[in-house]
């Protein structure tokens, strides 16, 4: 499959060839996406798969991009993402009534994000959770607090990141002195391929496209199928509860759930809380389901 797939030449304007050589291949249609995914589960059908394949290498771009301010070949980027792609379409269930659009982003950021971790060697010293959240995460922030242009970051933005991201004072400095190159927007860069200009440059559009809006959409129905799966681990008096209590708009009091079924308050919050642990570890459940590994795919 993966022999058959556009790839980008090494001239200088071999992105802008590929780009455009991609935007060829159709979006399907959600049942056009169904029955090819079932065509490929069912009979190992490698024209289905091609074509469910092809139809979202436009999002592994779009991806691609983002990371693009690493300083890496956009082309190996790409290559990642679309290997990812390819893992996600061998274990795509059309069944679950989600779109691959969803299932395959998450393939696709992780495949990328482990070439570059395994690229750079600013990182190679440590890779934590919170040192790859802060790497890939930090000069997001940094631009949505106006701080790009810092060298050395202000205590409060120091302190805003931290929070935003769950990590220490002295892990947002650390990691900030290891990725000092953001300096300046208007600082010159030599990237790979050939391919040069400023900081500015390669920094990622953070307007939605109609793509990034659908996989939106498509995660919330995701989650609330998940959620209501899960709420069947509930039995009726913790399901009402729950739902009183933590999915209503207005909630209902502690007083009132306790007059509805003759109970002090205190043993209706200990029914919230009990069946607020189920259904989360019902979610996690799921989720890990959702996201086992695939096996390795070979290209021949």
């Amino acid at each position: 499959m993966a022999n058959t797939l556009p790839s980008i030449s090494a001239s200088g304007n071999g992105l802008q060839r590929y780009m455009e050589e991609i935007r060829k291949f159709p979006m399907l249609k959600p049942d056009e996406e169904y029955m090819l995914g079932k065509r490929y589960s069912e009979h190992d059908d490698t024209e289905a798969a091609h074509k469910m394949v092809t139809s979202h290498l436009r999002l592994v771009a779009k991806i691609a991009m983002g990371y693009r301010g690493y300083g890496l070949p956009v082309s190996e980027v790409i290559s990642e993402g679309n290997v990812g792609l390819m893992q996600a379409v061998k274990k795509f269930d059309p069944e679950k009534g989600f779109r691959l659009a969803t299932y395959a982003m998450w393939w696709i950021k992780a495949s990328i994000q482990e070439y570059v971790l395994r690229s750079w060697s600013l990182v190679k010293m440590g890779t934590t959770a919170n040192q790859k959240r802060l790497f890939f995460n930090l000069r997001k922030l940094k631009g949505k607090l106006k701080a790009l242009e810092e060298g050395e970051l202000k205590q409060e933005n120091v302190e805003k990141i931290a929070s935003t991201l769950g990590v220490s004072h002295d892990e947002v400095r650390s990691m900030n002195q290891r990725l000092s190159g953001d300096a300046s927007l208007n600082a010159p860069i030599k990237a790979a391929e050939g391919e040069s200009g400023q900081w500015q440059d390669w920094l990622v559009d953070d307007s939605e496209s109609q793509e990034q809006m659908l996989i939106k959409q498509d995660e919330l129905d995701v989650r609330r199928d998940m959620l209501a799966e899960a709420m069947d681990v509930l039995n009726d008096r913790e399901k009402r509860i729950f739902m009183a209590r933590r999915l209503e708009e207005d909630p209902l009091t502690l007083e009132v759930l306790s007059g509805e079924f003759d109970i002090s308050r205190e043993r209706v919050r200990q029914i919230e809380v009990r069946a607020f642990e189920k259904v989360q570890k019902a979610m996690v459940t799921a989720n890990k389901e959702l996201a086992k590994p695939a096996p390795q795919l070979t290209a021949h």
